[in-house]
């Protein structure tokens, strides 16, 4: 585990797996608070209290609350990296694989409508620097060229992955306004991901 802030750091195996699972129950909490109520509903004091720990705790691994809402999007991240790891895509075409994994992340999302707001208000208005655009960029690079295929961040292919996430987060942002639905997004992101693509 990374050194809790405030230089809480493990020592020991036992130590730091209960740092560990401090830090999970934490983020959490924040995500059961924030699928109810979005960002505003996670207040420090009260994911504090949902997880069971001291408001100084909480600090100590989360100095403000947008780093509490960017773990939050790490862990969804997990969660969807972890499902695709299970069952990648098996379309035959790489864009097409592309928009499955953007697909699948968009479902899981919206499943839970305040927290993918809270998420995706957190990327636009956080100053707290998130690899959550690397990481959907690595995400549809697996997809669609395969694990074994290392594609550095400058890469061409790399680049157009990038931009295909940008162009997924404002579609989610049409989704949440209520101005897309679920299939407007995809038959756009389809074109979109068609010809940033073709060539993968």
């Amino acid at each position: 585990m990374d050194e809790a802030p405030g230089g809480d750091a493990p020592r020991g195996g036992a130590r730091s797996r209960s740092q560990h699972q401090r830090r999970r129950r934490i983020v959490q909490a924040a995500a059961a608070l924030a699928s109810r109520g979005g960002v505003e509903a996670m207040q420090m004091r009260t994911v504090a209290e949902r997880a069971g720990v001291a408001l100084g705790t909480l600090y100590r691994y989360f100095p403000s609350k947008m780093d509490l809402v960017v773990a939050v999007v790490s862990e969804e991240l997990d969660l969807l990296e972890g499902s695709i790891e299970r069952r990648p895509p098996r379309t035959d075409a790489a864009h097409r694989r592309a928009v499955d994994v953007l697909m699948r992340a968009t479902r899981g999302l919206m499943r839970e409508p305040e927290l993918a707001e809270a998420l995706i208000r957190s990327l636009l208005l956080s100053d707290v620097k998130t690899d959550f655009g690397d990481r959907m960029a690595g995400l549809l690079l697996r997809a669609s060229v395969g694990r074994d295929v290392a594609v550095p961040p400058g890469d061409r292919r790399y680049v157009l992955a990038k931009a295909l996430a940008s162009v997924w987060t404002m579609e989610m942002i049409e989704m949440l306004r209520g101005h897309a639905t679920a299939d407007e997004a995809q038959a756009r992101l389809e074109v979109a991901a068609a010809r940033l693509l073709h060539d993968f």
